[in-house]
């Protein structure tokens, strides 16, 4: 197997000058998909949910260089007999379409099914983002429904789409 050419790690209040300064770089790629913490308010913010409970963010970062990628966040985890998260990812203009958010993404789901023990994880994303859509599928995820006008993004009720992955 080849070497990982990612490392996961989880931000840290160090990372809000690199982290802001990529997240601004990337309003373009992201729009209308998602917004990045930009400002420094922002990401303490983003840093402070991420810390509570049921919430787990890492940073996709280049092994070697220790370079931001992007982000993978697995939030409302629910454990019990559920025992599942949600999925949230973007990659860093100049970043994007060379597999590291696949690495990144396969890389949180090892640990969500190995270290949290979790069976499930869904991504949930919107139908005209085909990039994201040709992420979920490459990392195994099967696309299970349509919800419209499920989640709030850019200030609009926007449909998403619905994918899965279980433990195996």
């Amino acid at each position: 197997m080849a070497r990982a050419r990612i490392l996961l790690r989880p931000p840290e209040a160090a990372d809000l000058r690199d982290f802001t300064s990529a997240a601004r770089r990337s309003v373009t790629l992201h729009h209308p998909w998602t917004t990045a913490p930009v400002t420094a308010a922002q990401f303490r913010t983003y840093l402070a949910r991420m810390s509570q409970p049921g919430q787990c963010a890492r940073l996709v970062c280049h092994r070697d260089s220790g370079e931001l990628l992007g982000v993978v966040n697995l939030t409302q985890i629910v454990m019990g007999l559920f025992r599942s998260g949600y999925v949230g990812y973007y990659a860093f203009a100049g970043h994007e379409r060379q597999g590291h958010m696949r690495e990144g993404l396969n890389a949180m789901a090892r640990l969500a099914f190995g270290t949290l023990k979790l069976h499930r994880l869904e991504a949930n994303l919107q139908p005209g983002n085909t990039a994201s859509r040709a992420l979920v599928r490459a990392c195994g995820f099967q696309q299970e429904g349509y919800s419209p006008r499920y989640l709030k993004i850019g200030g609009r009720w926007r449909d998403h789409e619905r994918w899965a992955l279980l433990a195996s």
